[in-house]
């Protein structure tokens, strides 16, 4: 086999999206198009790495985003800012090039450790953690038949949302600014530093067939919003917030109950709510809605020896920082957040 290699200010192999698109286990952040994205907003460089067999037709894929960071050191991940990435291949003989190439990139670039986000467990010898789980869903032909098997309780908490004249609207950059301003103090209130709004747009220009925004309007006030990413039969909500002052009037049932109406409408099969700590609030939620767990195997690949890296919120080293920033003015965390959540994947 041959392997290529090739950096962000090149196109990766031809190819590259054509064997994307055509492997069963392909993610939409697989595409090509995420590496130029995160480099253009974050300045992360980013890697394709591709084997090929002997005629040239390509057998695997491993997109790779190295961060240089002040206090995780430098690390090469795969794919960070969403759930999804890893090794892509036709083969196990091609899986193991492109895991023997990447331990030699990491090695050259004196990065402490590799991140590969799968979905499955492969037997490559990594140390492996499988701390989260994707919460997903199988979607009925139409949503009429998906409402029926609500619970009484949901279909009650989406009605509540609707007598309080609340509405739904499905846009792009239209309601760019609006699912930014619930987003943004939603992750004030958590704690948690917030992506620009330039990530967001970018991601609408790079993928203008697959992506979209839902926000859930009180009397004109956005109240609840989500970010939507389609790829093949899957629709999935990555990010997804609701203003907590407005809670008891129930906004992110009808924000959820809207989606999957689309999501039925456009003939998706599976719909991911993104993923969770098992047993946690935001698993609880999404399990009311009849979604299913599903394993995330993260595989690590470590300079030296040592425990696995944890740069979580969840990581008892931020409780501090965490506390901090919840008290933060609305303004200046829109405008710090950026400069700190590009260094956290």
């Amino acid at each position: 086999m041959l392997l290529d290699t090739s950096g962000e200010d090149s196109e990766p192999t031809s190819g590259w999206d054509e064997y994307v698109n055509q492997h069963p286990r392909a993610t939409g952040y697989h595409l090509s198009g995420w590496l130029h994205l995160i480099y253009r907003i974050f300045g992360h460089r980013g890697y394709y790495l591709t084997v090929k067999d002997d005629d040239g037709r390509i057998r695997g894929v491993l997109p790779l985003v190295c961060f240089s960071t002040p206090i995780f050191g430098r690390f090469l991940i795969s794919m960070p800012f969403v759930n999804y990435g890893g090794v892509l291949a036709s083969d196990a003989a091609a899986r193991t090039a492109l895991l023997d190439r990447a331990v030699n990139l990491a090695k050259q670039l004196s990065a402490d450790h590799i991140e590969l986000r799968h979905e499955e467990s492969f037997a490559v010898g990594w140390p492996e953690r499988c701390h989260k789980v994707s919460m997903r869903m199988e979607l009925p032909e139409s949503f009429e038949t998906l409402w029926k098997e609500f619970p009484a309780k949901l279909r009650s908490q989406i009605r509540r949302a609707e007598k309080e004249g609340m509405t739904f609207r499905l846009g792009k950059n239209d309601v760019l600014d609006d699912f930014y301003s619930v987003f943004s103090r939603n992750m004030r209130d958590l704690g948690t530093p917030v992506y620009g709004k330039s990530f967001f747009r970018e991601i609408l220009r790079v993928f203008p067939e697959s992506a979209f925004i839902g926000v859930v309007y009180s009397k004109n006030l956005p109240v609840a919003a989500g970010f939507l990413y389609g790829f093949r039969h899957v629709l999935e909500i990555p990010w997804a917030s609701s203003d907590r002052r407005y809670n008891r009037l129930a906004p992110n049932m009808l924000l959820y109950s809207s989606v999957l109406k689309h999501a039925c409408e456009r003939e998706f099969s599976v719909f991911d709510f993104g993923r969770s700590t098992r047993d946690s609030g935001t698993y609880r939620f999404k399990e009311q809605w009849g979604a299913k767990p599903v394993d995330l195997r993260w595989h690590y690949w470590l300079s030296r020896n040592g425990p696995l890296p944890d740069m979580s919120p969840t990581n008892s080293k931020f409780k501090w920082a965490i506390s901090v920033w919840r008290r933060m003015p609305l303004a200046l965390s829109r405008r710090l957040g950026p400069n700190i959540v590009r260094y956290i994947p």
